[in-house]
């Protein structure tokens, strides 16, 4: 029996008061959000009316019951609305941001074979779109489609073990069908894959009637079958990362221009990840501690010079041609961009600020010097609480 059925099966007395009771209030499940982010799954209730006599005693006899239920449900990490949600052909639509790293610290190799860093992660308006879809009860498998040929769309993918891990926390038994459109990069250095496992995890939760708490969500998350990345995307876009990356610490929003341009240059080598740490020599690392660093960000903004990656250094021993492009947009090219820095374990490499001689001569410049993948402009952003998640980026007319 469940928490309110328990809860309503207190005697033949309160049943027949319930009974006389007139409806005191609505819910109504907010399934899906058109246009992009806002908070989801919220319960809109209407204001109760007043009442006398037996009808108000019997309200009130009701307020405690339900409210008795509540409790007892919420230590099951069940609610009412959560039984309720999940229905076949529910829909949601959400943006799967990219990330780029302000700085990137290396502290030391584990014996486990990680490392752990010290960074400072932010998300940006250029990423992927994410359709979810409850399927009918029956289903006993999720069912994954993406627009671009190659990427794995069973057990391997990201997004399917995120879905996992989400029934195998929750105990909901809801499986989903996700179209996934990908404009992120792969072996970018912008936590494509981690975006879009955190993006599938929300969106199942919001879903099923939220069954965890955006901090239990984190929690849940922190499972390297997912990737280290995934609990950042769960914080609200700002947030100083440690250990290998799993340790979410959330930084509140740093004084940069909103209207801030952000060019992610993406070369078309793509560097894996653990090319790059084998190639890591320790020796060569920066000196300066994570938290100067973190605390000239916090401070300054994007109006320094403190913009480290110790992951440059292997990334470039392997790529020499990916040193040279960061030449050309810091120096050669001469755009005057505010800095310029590897994001990640790379090959992405982004650069703040308007170039001289404008946008359309900078990429111009910079495809007849470098094999380029893409140049996409985007800007700094965040979510606007820990509920809502990432607004779909404007589109500019």
């Amino acid at each position: 029996m469940t928490g309110l059925g328990e809860a309503f099966a207190l005697g033949s007395q309160a049943q027949a008061a319930v009974a006389a009771a007139p409806r005191v209030a609505s819910l109504a499940l907010l399934a899906r959000v058109e246009g992009g982010a806002g908070a989801l799954g919220q319960v809109a209730r209407s204001p109760p009316p007043q009442h006398s006599g037996a009808a108000g005693g019997a309200v009130a006899l009701c307020g405690v019951i339900c409210l008795a239920a509540a409790g007892k449900a919420a230590r099951r990490r069940r609610s009412k609305v959560a039984a309720a949600a999940g229905t076949p052909g529910d829909k949601l639509s959400l943006f799967s941001p990219a990330k780029v790293n302000l700085f990137l610290r290396i502290i030391r190799r584990r014996e486990d074979g990680y490392h752990d860093l010290a960074s400072l992660f932010h998300t940006v308006s250029f990423g992927d779109t994410m359709d979810l879809e409850v399927l009918p009860e029956e289903a006993a498998k999720d069912e994954l489609q993406c627009n671009l040929p190659g990427v794995p769309i069973d057990d391997s993918n990201l997004v399917i073990r995120a879905l996992n891990l989400f029934r195998k926390m929750s105990g909901e038994k809801n499986y989903f069908r996700i179209n996934l459109q990908k404009r992120i990069p792969a072996q970018a250095g912008m936590g494509g894959g981690s975006s879009n496992a955190a993006t599938a995890f929300y969106g199942a939760n919001a879903l099923c009637g939220r069954p965890a708490s955006a901090e239990e969500l984190i929690k849940w998350a922190d499972d390297p079958v997912i990737g280290s990345d995934a609990t950042f995307f769960l914080s609200e876009g700002t947030a100083y990362c440690t250990g290998r990356g799993e340790i979410v610490t959330p930084v509140a929003p740093l004084s940069v221009p909103a209207d801030l341009p952000v060019f992610l240059v993406k070369p078309r080598m793509g560097l894996s990840t653990p090319r790059v740490f084998k190639a890591l020599d320790l020796s060569r690392l920066s000196k300066v501690e994570p938290e100067v660093l973190l605390k000239t960000f916090q401070e300054k903004g994007a109006d320094h010079e403190a913009w480290v990656n110790d992951l440059e250094q292997p990334a470039f021993d392997v790529e020499p041609d990916l040193g040279r492009l960061k030449v050309f947009l810091e120096k050669d090219g001469g755009f005057g961009f505010r800095s310029v820095l590897m994001s990640g374990s790379g090959s992405t490499i982004y650069a703040l600020g308007e170039p001289k001689g404008g946008a359309e001569a900078f990429e111009k410049a910079t495809r007849a010097g470098f094999d380029i993948e893409g140049i996409w402009r985007c800007s700094l952003v965040r979510r606007s609480g820990s509920e809502a998640w990432y607004g779909f980026p404007e589109v500019k007319s």
